[in-house]
């Protein structure tokens, strides 16, 4: 699999997004998609001190299930959202306790990438940006990054950095995919322009890019989106979502593909991004994802998508998406 750069460290193009883990996934069959990910050439694991039933266990599971990897892997983890009413935000003590704590959970030396989960308010990003820049020059992290922030945001964090003489966020997190591209636009753009790498999280924008719902066909009972309420489903597959799929997917079967490949295959045509976050359930959608980034579209074909979206309007570009 084809590697790209955040900051200093290799990731493969397609990652493992390791939300679901301890959340319907028990140990052992974290234990075989993380192994079978690695098999398929995924070297890049993201987790979060929040993800998992109860909260943390996604890191417990994925430490364990890493262990005999860890020095061929990238493992991200990210802090600052609420775990109790003790630890949450991003306070200096806090930011060390709540990385003192992941190690341990995830049973390594080292965070390869350390992100802050979402802004706090109560806190100078200087202030952060400090406790993690002594946490880097210990070898604790290696990289640091965002998630959920908006241009304006990152802006801030870097004029913080610069003025600080810390090092800054090295990536950010948020929701992007063909349906969910225009709120991400000024964000995208300021990655582009300051050099952050930009890490799409629901990338198959909750399945919908799969190919497997369609207009007036019943939802699969075993899909992700059987398990959400009547009016969320309304929400996802509006007319205008489905024709926008349907569209596409006829775009990339004429050229001999299918539509996750297109879907990965634009997020990667877009320079700041350098690897995917995908969720999973299964194996087998770890091998499908691994084997799904093969087209580099080109320029012509990213212009022909965006007049495809354009025509189609999706409704996934007005959705408040809640950030992971």
């Amino acid at each position: 699999m084809r590697m790209r750069s955040i900051g200093s460290l290799q990731v493969s193009v397609v990652g493992l997004g390791c939300a679901n883990f301890g959340r319907g996934i028990d140990r052992d069959a974290t234990a075989t998609i993380v192994g079978g990910a690695v098999e398929a050439g995924i070297n890049f694991f993201d987790t979060a001190d929040t993800y998992g039933m109860p909260r943390t266990t996604s890191e417990v599971f994925v430490g364990e299930a890493l262990k005999p990897f860890r020095d061929s892997v990238i493992i991200a983890t990210k802090f600052g959202r609420k775990l109790d009413d003790r630890r949450f935000g991003a306070k200096p003590d806090y930011v060390r306790s709540a990385t003192e704590a992941s190690l341990k959970r995830l049973q390594t030396d080292r965070i390869d990438l350390m992100q802050l989960h979402i802004p706090d308010p109560l806190t100078p990003i200087e202030d952060t940006l400090g406790a993690l820049a002594d946490l880097v020059r210990e070898g604790k992290i290696r990289e640091i990054g965002g998630s959920n922030f908006t241009a304006a945001q990152l802006r801030s964090v870097n004029v913080a950095a610069r003025a600080a003489g810390t090092p800054t966020f090295a990536s950010t997190q948020a929701s992007f995919s063909l349906l969910h591209r225009k709120p991400v636009a000024d964000l995208l753009a300021e990655c582009e322009a300051c050099g952050t790498s930009l890490l799409p999280y629901q990338p198959l924008f909750h399945g919908l890019l799969t190919g497997k719902y369609r207009t007036g066909a019943p939802v699969p009972q075993d899909s992700r989106m059987s398990g959400k309420s009547l009016s969320t489903q309304n929400e996802f597959m509006s007319a205008s979502n489905l024709a926008a799929v349907a569209a596409l997917t006829s775009y990339a079967q004429e050229r001999g593909h299918s539509i996750i490949e297109l879907a990965f295959g634009w997020l990667l045509a877009h320079r700041a991004v350098p690897s995917i976050i995908a969720g999973v359930s299964t194996l087998g959608q770890v091998k499908s994802n691994a084997t799904a980034c093969g087209w580099e579209i080109t320029a012509d074909e990213m212009d022909a998508v965006r007049l495809i979206l354009d025509a189609n309007a999706p409704s996934g570009d007005l959705l408040e998406i809640n950030g992971l």
